[in-house]
């Protein structure tokens, strides 16, 4: 028989390797994220074109035709039930899926969040059939189809944030300011479920985010863009502005230095762009999003 001296050395052993397993296993199914396409027959009107392959190379992805969230979980010890589905920007050209997909995906998941990345349709693609009511109608479709999938991935759906990245800022705000609209062909039990976003994050948005109002009604916000962005800085201080008429929670986030598309933080120089995200953390926090 062992020793008891050995017997412990025995289990801490075999513990070990049970964490280093268990590591193992959640790594690889982090690399392998599952993908849910928003219809099971694919996309309204081009059922027929839901098996052609999507292209990508290098930081983009392209030639979307069956759009789809692909799901990034949190450790299970940190998980708190909030959950954001990402749209990625890509100026409706191509979809910028790690920068601003899996890489914001994963520092929310740090922060104990459920994250979703959005493929959406690229209407301004070379040829592409689609226009923009496409990208809207697939973002009201997510929303819809997070929620009904809440309790599967241990979410709450009154927690259930978006957030978009310049062209996906646009996108985000579709639904965000345009909730209560109609963007359903065929209509199934998941189309009736609201798709209001229970908070928005919209980073260096695209003018097409700006409504004509904002509603009172309409999720609390965090806007955040460098002042050197041409594109997309005046949007948000023109939705910042929107907010405080309309009543609706808001904060905006000017940073002096830098231009578009610093992402995560990773792709500047500048000290406060690379800071960013804990900004946003800290927002979520005051607001009661990353608490158990």
């Amino acid at each position: 028989m062992l020793s008891s001296k050995k017997y412990s050395i025995t289990f801490i052993r075999l513990f070990t390797i049970l964490i280093s397993i268990c590591s193992a296993l959640y790594a690889t199914a982090q690399d392998s994220p599952q993908v849910i396409h928003l219809w099971k027959n694919g996309a309204p009107g081009f059922e027929n074109k839901k098996d052609e392959p999507e292209l990508a190379k290098d930081w983009w992805v392209r030639n979307i035709n069956n759009p789809s969230i692909t799901v990034f979980l949190p450790p299970k010890e940190i998980a708190n039930g909030t959950a954001v589905v990402i749209c990625p920007g890509g100026g409706f050209l191509n979809i910028v899926y790690d920068a601003e997909g899996k890489d914001a995906a994963k520092y929310l998941n740090s922060r104990g969040v459920t994250a979703f990345v959005l493929k959406y349709r690229l209407f301004r693609m070379e040829n592409s059939p689609y226009k923009q009511e496409h990208p809207t109608q697939d973002i009201f479709r997510a929303m819809r189809l997070v929620k009904s999938r809440a309790k599967e991935f241990n979410i709450d759906t009154a927690r259930l944030g978006v957030m978009g990245f310049s062209a996906g800022g646009e996108v985000s705000g579709w639904v965000s300011y345009r909730f209560k609209e109609n963007h359903s062909n065929n209509a199934d039990d998941i189309d009736k479920l609201s798709a209001r976003p229970s908070f928005q994050i919209l980073i260096y948005p695209g003018p097409l985010a700006v409504p004509d109002s904002v509603p009172s009604n309409a999720p609390p916000t965090f806007l955040l863009a460098a002042n050197g962005d041409e594109c997309c800085s005046e949007p948000i201080i023109k939705l910042v502005q929107m907010h405080r008429k309309a009543k609706v929670p808001v904060e905006m986030h000017l940073y002096q230095q830098g231009a578009h598309a610093f992402n995560m933080g990773h792709r500047t120089e500048f000290i406060t762009l690379k800071n960013w995200p804990q900004r946003m953390a800290e927002w979520m926090q005051d607001n009661g999003w990353l608490k158990h």
